[in-house]
């Protein structure tokens, strides 16, 4: 005990310059954590904050078997399945070309990289009007024949999440690309040479090459996308009611505890909702680490 004392009394300006960045953890980040844990056994809500009422696991229960919550994580799978291709696909593609690029590289990655620094509002409601039925891609489709008529995207029940997710491309595929592209300039460029001398095509330097040597760059994309993915709000929120629409074909896990929290006034159940949406990203993520990783290694 004394050492520790001592020790402590050592270090005593480090901890000084870390007491702040503690004290807000412990007010913003652990203190909600337990406060949200107890409510979860509490029938609670803010119309009648008095009245609360111990139901032990219920709401855990409740949260297990509830269609909406599944539906929801259903929408989100729909999403990043579209969103995780196009993004690391388009993105691994611009990162080559502008590897390859001897004149003006500098200003192709920053008009590439421009919509990631864009405020997401400011991107759902351009993207909106484009994608929109008086826009220019529907009006683009229809004049050529290729859809009968324009449709309202956001009523659509299998339209929602695949257009979010190419408007949502559009915005952060530029942070794959800068990721990639930092792996591809650490690749040895001794590896292409041996392969040229050994007559490989630039498609098999690629399979065998450039691809297998970007394995950390593209699994640290895949679990931040999915991470990221299952915490969307901004996107649906703007575009859909509290509800998710009309077929709940934009409802997402977050809008679902958000409209649980502050429509339906449900205190008690909606962080159930938040926890159990931790506990399944917590999931995605070992399973990622446990089953992706082996092959980066």
């Amino acid at each position: 005990m004394a050492s520790l004392i001592k020790q402590m009394k050592k270090s005593r300006w480090g901890y000084i310059f870390i007491s702040p960045w503690v004290l807000l953890y412990a007010v913003f980040g652990l203190y909600p954590l337990i406060l949200s844990f107890y409510l979860t056994f509490f029938n609670y809500n803010f119309v009648q904050p008095r009245e609360q009422e111990f139901i032990g696991i219920s709401n855990w229960l409740k949260g297990i078997s509830d269609p909406q919550f599944w539906r929801s994580l259903f929408n989100i799978a729909y999403n990043q399945v579209i969103f995780i291709a196009l993004t690391i696909g388009f993105g691994l593609l611009v990162a080559v070309l502008v590897k390859e690029v001897r004149w003006g590289a500098r200003f192709f990655r920053t008009i590439f990289f421009t919509p990631t620094i864009v405020s997401l509002v400011v991107v759902m409601i351009i993207g909106n009007y484009l994608a929109g039925p008086i826009g220019p891609v529907q009006s683009f489709l229809v004049s050529t024949g290729l859809i009968k008529e324009a449709v309202f995207w956001t009523s659509s029940q299998w339209l929602a999440m695949p257009v979010l997710a190419i408007i949502n491309t559009w915005k952060w595929f530029g942070v794959t690309m800068i990721i990639l592209l930092a792996g591809l300039h650490s690749i040895d460029p001794q590896y292409y040479e041996a392969a040229q001398i050994d007559g490989a095509s630039r498609w098999t330097q690629f399979w065998k090459i450039t691809l297998p040597l970007l394995n950390p760059q593209l699994f640290f994309l895949l679990v931040m996308d999915v991470i990221n993915g299952l915490q969307m709000f901004t996107e649906v929120y703007m575009n859909f009611d509290i509800t998710g629409g009309l077929y709940g074909q934009g409802l997402t896990p977050v809008l679902y505890l958000y409209g649980t929290a502050f429509n339906r006034s449900n205190v008690g159940y909606a962080p159930t909702l938040g926890l159990l949406l931790t506990l399944v990203i917590a999931v995605f993520t070992l399973l990622q680490f446990r089953y992706l990783q082996r092959e980066v290694d």
